[in-house]
């Protein structure tokens, strides 16, 4: 996708490019440049986040900083225009964003007051920023019933700067109107709209009557009983103070997070894929002594020096010489074309839980790689996710997926298959219990796994044997050698 177009030969525009595989939107999670700022081809301007994960936005272009477009906190549609350089500062009498941003607000209100004036058609330069035609704006629908159009018109323009913030309103005042349109800026109609919040009832406490992010805040609190904290019935006007609101927050028995990002993306993956491919789970319980064993001198040799040794790497180790050993399972369900596709490699999915969410960042032809190569595609991939800056390119395209349940101390569990892949290996904790070992019971290292599978692609004798030779594998780590 083209992420600029040139508006004049001394603006040009930078729109927000698709940074993962069909994304449509992002979130503008952090500005690193405000207007005025000189920047250089290749410099990262911002940080984004969509549904796969954050991401840093160069720049590809030299100049100054003229415009940003929107806010922090702000969900843009791919396609649209966030930043506007000068690429040829001092050519020209227009000033930078940053000057205008400059000029009081108060000394543009009677411009921006003319009743009289005909609204031209298109966007309109205000201050910093541009206003908006009437109907120009385009906007995705909505549920319920249509908002009437607003009879207070408002040109705002805020910008985030990685150091400060400034914001510019220009309001023309006109008398409040009966279901006129409440007066609030983007990020805090999309706040609410998150939120659940109608705007029309809440009571603004901004200036000029705008509804600010705490009146929303405030809104979604729900009403404390009457015994326990008493609140007025009717909603006041003016600058509330803020002390009920913290009182009524620190009452309040539910708290609404929205969904967004990461979060919203694994949502709807695992319902697709719980309620679009038929899964089947199978378990386990395999003593894993030998491979503790193994695991204890790999740390030792000096082959392995520089990369982390632990269970998992054996584990990822014995799947994929399962998966050499039944290929079949490693494919995926064509759904348009009704085939299976059958994958001649694999790429490794590891799931990650970070702040941002579970994620699940795959190693590229895993089948390849020899174990000190898997050991260090696995120490980069986790660290990479810990600093969340796995890329949307590393949760592409995997094929099988390990989740290691264990290191929160669970023994197992029914994992849901990652979206567009055949089959998940769930790890439980490795402890010491109870074992017949060579006829006698001794203590030995145990845990289960447990296999969930498409049945569509793999039937239980396929499943069946995959999960036995893991689990053979990790009983007797040798057959990695005679195996493979």
């Amino acid at each position: 996708m083209t992420t600029m177009t040139e508006t004049s030969a001394r603006f040009r525009e930078f729109k927000m490019p698709d940074v993962g595989e069909g994304l449509t939107e992002a979130e503008i999670l952090k500005w690193y440049v405000q207007p005025g700022d000189t920047v250089t081809d290749g410099q990262v301007v911002c940080e984004v986040e969509t549904a796969k994960a954050a991401v840093e936005l160069p720049i590809p272009f030299d100049g100054v900083v003229h415009e940003l477009r929107f806010p922090e906190g702000t969900t843009v549609d791919v396609g649209q225009v966030i930043i506007v350089v000068d690429v040829a500062p001092g050519s020209g009498d227009a000033a930078p964003a940053a000057a205008a941003a400059a000029v009081p607000a108060p000394a543009q209100a009677p411009a921006a007051a003319e009743p009289e004036a005909e609204a031209p058609k298109g966007r309109q330069p205000v201050l910093v920023g541009y206003g908006v035609a009437e109907s120009s704006t385009k906007r995705r629908p909505r549920k319920g019933a249509a908002v009437p159009e607003p009879a207070v018109a408002a040109v705002q323009a805020e910008f985030n700067g990685h150091n400060g913030h400034t914001a510019v309103t220009v309001v023309q005042a006109v008398p409040d109107v009966p279901g006129s349109r409440p007066l609030a800026k983007p990020p805090v109609r999309k706040l609410a709209k998150d939120l659940g919040i109608d705007l029309a009832s809440v009571s603004p406490t901004g200036k000029d009557g705008i509804i600010t992010r705490e009146d929303v805040h405030a809104a979604a609190v729900p009403a404390p009983a009457p015994a326990a904290v008493s609140v007025a019935a009717e909603p006041t006007t003016g600058a509330a103070p803020e002390a009920p609101a913290a009182q009524a927050s620190a009452t309040a028995r539910e708290t609404r997070i929205p969904v967004k990002g990461v979060r919203k993306a694994i949502a709807q993956a695992m319902v697709g894929s719980a309620f679009t491919a038929p899964h089947v789970t199978e378990f386990i319980t395999v003593d894993v002594t030998r491979t503790m064993k193994l695991v204890a001198e790999l740390k030792e040799d000096k082959d392995m020096a520089g990369v982390r040794v632990n269970p998992l790497l054996i584990i990822a180790k014995a799947l994929l010489v399962a998966i050499k050993r039944n290929p079949d399972v490693n494919a995926a369900w064509d759904e348009a074309n009704q085939e299976i596709v059958r994958k001649h490699y694999v790429n490794l999915g590891i799931a990650a839980a970070t702040p941002r969410g579970l994620i699940v960042p795959n190693i590229k032809d895993a089948h390849d790689k020899t174990l000190p190569q898997l050991a260090a595609a696995l120490g980069e991939l986790v660290t990479t996710a810990r600093e969340g800056r796995t890329s949307p390119a590393a949760m592409a395209g995997g094929t099988v997926t390990i989740t290691n349940v264990g290191v929160f101390g669970v023994d197992t569990g029914t994992p849901i298959l990652n979206p567009g892949e055949s089959a998940i290996l769930a790890v439980g904790s490795i402890k010491p219990q109870p074992w017949v070992h060579k006829g006698k019971v001794k203590p030995r290292q145990v845990t289960t796994l447990a296999l969930s599978f498409d049945h569509r692609l793999v039937d239980g004798e396929l499943g069946s044997k995959v999960l036995a030779d893991v689990a053979a594998i990790l009983e007797q780590p040798k057959r990695l050698i005679t195996w493979a």
